[in-house]
């Protein structure tokens, strides 16, 4: 059995997305069904919808930053009721058995987590993402929200809020480290939030010094603008933590030469080939250069409960499901500040 709902997609890389009916599937014993309120724009919702990464499937429905209420659950659920404030983040199910998933480490699936978008799904096709009325979804892969957050900010905790704030407790940063964190957009301002309300001096590193006053407003305690090779050098050696939010390939050899002794640099934005560094600058002070994607449900969790307690969200601009496509291309020219979400209201419209 199945269910039809509205939805807003693409039939193809270069079509514009567009209101269309989708199906969910009816409610199981373990799933909960949601009408989703608001729904988080990514740039990994455009890469997708126009088949970037060569992996889209069509039609796709984008969308994995999703908040709603419970309407339904099935039988064997005993973490949500009806009326729960809940969200749906990167991912709806994986394996359960493997070695990742038994760490609650479910994006490293070893067999293949089941992505909210784009992905097979066992016995319904594929899954279609937040771009929608409703969801159906396993309990274990329904997070609860605090319901003392503005639930528009809460939106983008699920995919920017976990992809900056797994590497900062990952790498266990706290009162003693100097972090840096590199480009103020949908990552970045995240990244200053949370490793300023972990008690890390940071530092916001951005080629535009236009920026500063926002970078400071968000709770970065210096700025250095990355093309003053004076300030850069002055502050050579000397980062605990760097977080690197760029998300296009770039050159790293100046962020790396800002790299104590043993630290290290984490890559949250570029998935993609990176321009060639010097291997002297990484063996010059034993530095490291390593990666982080989304985590675990159990780590996002703790994400929200840490946002509740120090009322983080991130920063909105708010949109009507018909302001799609121009938001797509206000995206990918860095015209936002810093995170869209829409109002799944204006689908229903």
């Amino acid at each position: 059995m199945s269910i039809t709902i509205n939805a807003f997609g693409t039939q193809a890389a270069d079509a514009k997305l567009e209101k269309m009916s989708i199906s969910r599937r009816a409610t199981g014993k373990r799933d909960v069904h949601i009408e989703i309120l608001y729904c988080g724009v990514c740039h990994s919702d455009i890469h997708t919808a126009r088949n970037e990464w060569l992996n889209s499937t069509y039609p796709v429905v984008p969308g994995h930053e999703i908040i709603g209420r419970v309407l339904e659950v099935g039988s064997r659920v005993r973490r949500f009721k009806i009326g729960d404030l809940v969200g749906v983040g990167c991912m709806v199910d994986s394996c359960g058995e493997c070695h990742s998933c038994k760490g609650d480490l479910e994006q490293f699936c070893e067999k293949g987590c089941t992505w909210t978008y784009n992905s097979p799904e066992p016995d319904f096709g594929r899954t279609y993402g937040g771009y929608s009325t409703h969801v159906v979804v396993d309990q274990d892969f329904v997070l609860k929200i605090p319901e003392n957050i503005d639930v528009r900010g809460a939106a983008p905790l699920l995919c920017a809020g976990i992809t900056t704030w797994s590497p900062l407790k990952h790498w266990k940063i706290g009162r003693k480290d100097r972090v840096g964190v590199v480009g103020l957009g949908g990552l970045g301002h995240m990244g200053i939030k949370f490793a300023s309300a972990l008690g890390a001096h940071v530092v916001m590193i951005t080629r535009s010094p236009e920026k500063a006053s926002d970078a400071e407003a968000l709770g970065a305690h210096e700025v250095l603008i990355s093309t003053d090779a004076k300030a850069m050098q002055a502050q050579a050696n000397s980062f605990d933590f760097i977080l690197n939010t760029i998300p296009v390939g770039h050159e790293m050899d100046p962020y790396i030469g800002l790299l104590k002794i043993d630290a290290t640099m984490v890559l949250v934005g570029a998935v993609e080939p990176l321009e060639p560094f010097h291997g002297g600058g990484l063996m010059m002070g034993r530095k490291r250069i390593a990666g982080s994607l989304i985590g675990g449900i159990a780590e996002t969790q703790e994400m929200l409960d840490f946002c509740g307690k120090h009322n983080i969200v991130c920063d909105v601009e708010m949109i009507g499901m018909p302001e799609i496509n121009e938001a797509y291309e206000r995206i990918v020219a860095s015209d936002v500040k810093y995170r869209f979400v829409i109002d799944m209201q204006s689908l229903k419209e």
